[in-house]
């Protein structure tokens, strides 16, 4: 399954800039204020298909705060190694179009932060300049760095660009280059803590089938030529990629029994193991803190169509 930044950006370069002007300045708008009235928030108790745990290792799963999850979509987790800041992709109604999310004024990335156990109101990363128009998501941050998604103006279709901390907020976004978006059709990502590895999503030509994870390793200030990984990959989906501090471990996206499930394959003597399956049912885009805790997007499905999203979070056991 894919994320609905992945799902729906792809064609937001091609339709929605002829729809409206944005706005010459970055309107700060409550989310909540955009989802629909209709809206019913989906619990753990009314959720027709929960997540499943496969491992022993972790507590069973459970929504973040409603101060994260609303009766919108909440996607695309990434969580900082200390566990105390969270970004997301929000949109208010999953089932609205790509031009309309475009401007609603509030899809986009998301940023929370967690002092003395309590998660804060999340607020609007703005990545774009006021007056012009994107639509960003898949967020994945390392120290003062921001790599993200977006569909903008100037470019066509999704491309990888990055951001820069400075004086308290995101700036300085520039794009990724033609070798990372075209030659090496970089998808969702994640830099090793050492920033030389580069583990990705891609179609490109050369894996097993469908999206393969791929890495390329950056020698002299280059990216170079992306390696398959062989040892996760299959002629189905795996993507989503998540790599652990200490490169040991690698998390994924797999379909099983027909939907989204989070996997985990282990380094071992340099190589990568047979993955593991730790949980499924419309479980994805694992995320974990320097505690092992896994955070992941669970999407609600009724009568065959997806009708929200929650990050939901498995606590590792400690002892």
């Amino acid at each position: 399954m894919l994320s609905l930044i992945a799902v729906c950006i792809i064609v937001v370069a091609i339709l929605a800039f002829q729809y409206s002007k944005p706005p010459e300045q970055n309107e700060i708008i409550p989310r909540e204020n955009a989802i629909p009235q209709s809206a019913v928030k989906v619990t753990p108790e009314t959720d027709t298909y929960p997540p499943i745990l496969h491992s022993s290792e972790w507590m069973n799963p459970v929504p973040l705060s409603s101060l994260i999850n609303t009766a919108g979509a909440e996607d695309s987790a990434f969580i900082v190694p200390d566990g105390n800041t969270l970004y997301f992709f929000f949109t208010p109604n999953a089932s609205i179009p790509p031009e309309k999310q475009l401007l609603d004024k509030v899809t986009g990335i998301y940023v929370s932060t967690r002092q003395n156990g309590t998660w804060s109101v999340a607020e609007r990363v703005f990545l774009q300049d006021p007056g012009k128009l994107a639509l960003d998501g898949a967020a994945f941050v390392q120290d003062t760095t921001m790599w993200f998604a977006s569909a903008r103006e100037g470019y066509t279709g999704v491309r990888l660009f990055t951001a820069k901390f400075q004086n308290g907020k995101w700036m300085d976004w520039q794009y990724a280059g033609d070798k990372l978006n075209e030659e090496y059709e970089v998808g969702e990502m994640h830099v090793s803590a050492d920033g030389n590895a580069m583990y990705f999503h891609s179609a490109r030509t050369g894996g097993k089938g469908e999206l393969d994870i791929w890495v390329t390793r950056q020698i002299n200030g280059e990216w170079q030529k992306p390696e398959n990984i062989e040892a996760v990959n299959t002629d189905g989906n795996e993507g989503w990629p998540f790599l652990t501090q200490d490169e040991n471990e690698l998390w994924f996206t797999r379909t099983y029994q027909g939907s989204p499930a989070i996997y985990r394959s282990k380094k071992v003597n340099g190589t990568w193991q047979e993955p593991e399956l730790i949980i499924s049912q419309f479980a994805g885009e694992p995320s974990l803190d320097n505690e092992g805790n896994i955070y992941f997007t669970h999407h609600f499905f009724r009568d065959g169509k997806m009708i929200e999203a929650d990050i939901y979070i498995a606590r590792k056991k400690q002892g």
